[in-house]
């Protein structure tokens, strides 16, 4: 409760009236309403020689007084023990996720899918739980569940649900992925005229493959049965959908069917994409260009890879004749960063439907860049794996395949057992460092090309475009890191699917935090924080909190959520939780 003057514009003059402001707790509402009325101000002014200035400090002083009431006295026992096995730490940062989960109306959507369902548990408290624990706590569906106890939430269901609902959550997970985009759409803008694509895997430590865990090319270059999980975003850095393929299928395989269901599903209208060169293949381009050299249906905007390239276009990268610094001007001396662009006809080769290879002409944009400081960290990286490579032609049986990776393009006749991976010679020879390897590489130092069907597009914004993928690479990241995506602890294919399910909609919160917070932090940065915005019983319903810093002031002001008060009553923390769901 607390007051306020309130002056009113009256046909007589300005008149005085003290408001009281409480809480309605039947309607469960803030109210207002009369405490005292003072009269006009000219009446007033015989008593007071300025009404206003004095009952404004009345007022000053009835809010004290108020405030001095809420003050709680507490005997404090110094040889008070602990309960056995108790439980006093609640965590309270999870407000801003329910913030999300409830504004995408998430909690509408799972109670809909379960409306004609005879479950005895509630998927949507079980989906938001493992939402919850994903951001905070990624672990396992049973430490997700153990975890419940940290939050103020009641989670009324048992472990064996968790597992029961997996199940129910892998069938609507393509429908759950449209529902977040058009509420992302609709509450958030949506912008699809670009789109981010890339690929990742995750392991599995089990032995036997199967259908979808095969082996494959693992970015960690483990031995383990993978799943290849392509994603693609939008023009904001927000995901926008997902797929899953079998672990041996190859990167580029995976953008056609990716790049089809975005355009149906999400993205009406002509998409840009933007990917790395393990999707720059030929007939990726083909497809992207409409099966003719001079119809434009979508367009792109890729990585060429250099050091591939053909003598040719490796001797045009290297020429200085065309290069301009970031301003279009002519390079100085002491120059940090060049670019140079041209228009090419390029010949591509493409696979048709029946196996046979045909040669077709592209008309492309070729953009090259040259930066100091990515050159720098290319020399840098180098001389470690060619420090690598050096000392495996020296204890070659202290690494294996695993290890040696990257390092054994500097090694010559270098192979490998295909059961153990031991690293051997090959028969009759010697490991041997590939100096010449080594000079050519460097050559290309800071060196990058991006390819694109966008012709007339300026040589920065399609630099521009592409550096933007770093947002996807980041949300990879964040979910093999922050999020643990892997190793993932369900076996049937089933729980596979729900458990990316999980992390992309974890991933989504996560990125929309973000986007309401102006991107200032990162989403380590944003985790560890609602991870600390926790407090202690410190005596019957009364919660002590002990963290505030800059990311939680931010937070909680882009939320409506005030994290600063050292001390809160029970039944206001469950007022600000209950405001979260709205």
């Amino acid at each position: 409760m607390s007051y306020r003057l309130d002056i009113r514009n009256r046909k007589n003059g300005a008149y005085l009236i003290i408001e009281e402001k409480y809480r309605d707790k039947e309607k469960k509402q803030a109210r207002t309403r009369h405490h005292k009325t003072l009269g006009y101000v000219h009446d007033l002014q015989k008593e007071f020689p300025d009404p206003v200035a004095h009952f404004k400090e009345v007022v000053a002083q009835m809010n004290a007084e108020e405030k001095e009431k809420k003050k709680l006295t507490l005997e404090i026992n110094l040889n008070e023990k602990l309960p056995e096995e108790s439980h006093a730490r609640y965590n309270m940062g999870y407000a801003v996720i329910m913030k999300i989960y409830h504004e995408l109306e998430l909690d509408r959507f799972f109670n809909n899918k379960a409306r004609h369902e005879t479950f005895e548990y509630n998927t949507n408290s079980i989906m938001k739980l493992l939402a919850i624990t994903r951001i905070l706590h990624p672990s396992s569906k049973k430490r997700s569940y153990e975890y419940r106890e940290m939050f103020f939430e009641r989670f009324d269901f048992a472990l064996h649900d968790v597992y029961r609902a997996l199940s129910h959550f892998s069938k609507i997970g393509l429908e759950c992925q449209r529902f977040i985009s058009d509420q992302i759409h609709a509450k958030f803008g949506r912008d699809t005229t670009l789109m981010y694509f890339d690929v990742t895997n995750f392991h599995f430590e089990i032995d036997k493959p199967d259908d979808m865990r095969k082996r494959g090319k693992e970015k960690n270059n483990r031995p383990d049965p993978i799943v290849q999980m392509a994603l693609a975003m939008d023009a904001d850095g927000i995901p926008l959908y997902y797929k899953l393929f079998p672990g041996n299928t190859h990167d580029s395989k995976t953008f056609i069917p990716v790049f089809t269901d975005v355009c149906v599903r999400f993205a009406p209208g002509r998409v840009i994409a933007v990917a790395d060169m393990g999707c720059t293949s030929s007939n990726n381009i083909f497809f992207l260009k409409g099966g003719d050299r001079d119809k434009r249906v979508n367009g792109y905007v890729f990585s060429f890879s250099i050091r591939k390239g053909s003598e040719k276009f490796k001797k045009y990268v290297l020429d200085d004749t065309g290069y301009k610094d970031r301003n279009g001007k002519a390079l100085k001396k002491d120059y940090d960063y060049k670019v140079k662009s041209r228009l090419e006809v390029r010949e591509i080769k493409i696979t048709m439907r029946n196996g046979s290879k045909k040669s077709v002409l592209i008309d492309e944009k070729q953009v090259v860049f040259w930066s100091k400081k990515y050159a720098d960290k290319a020399r840098t990286e180098r001389a470690e794996t060619l420090k690598k490579a050096l000392a495996i032609i020296a204890n070659p049986q202290k690494h294996n395949k695993s290890s040696a990776y990257g390092a054994d393009a500097y090694i010559q006749n270098i192979t490998y057992d295909k059961k153990t991976g031991e690293i051997y010679a090959e028969p009759g020879k010697m490991l041997i460092f590939n100096e010449e390897k080594a000079a050519e590489d460097a050559k290309y130092d800071g060196y990058y090309c991006i390819i694109t069907s966008e012709l007339d597009m300026a040589d920065q914004r399609v630099i521009e475009i592409y550096r933007g993928l770093s947002d996807i690479e980041d949300n990879f990241k964040v979910s093999k890191s922050d999020l643990d995506i892997r190793p993932v602890h369900v076996s049937r294919e089933d729980r596979i699917n729900a458990h990316v399910l999980i992390c992309f909609i974890s991933l989504v919160i996560l990125r929309l935090i973000q986007k309401k917070t102006e991107y200032m932090f990162t989403p380590e940065q944003i985790i560890t924080c609602l991870n600390n915005i926790s407090c202690s019983l410190e005596h019957t319903n009364l919660y002590m909190f002990d963290y505030r810093s800059n990311i939680s002031d931010c937070i909680g002001k882009a939320f409506g959520i005030d994290f600063t008060n050292k001390r809160l009553r029970l039944s206001v923390i469950k007022n600000i939780l209950a405001s979260s769901k709205k």
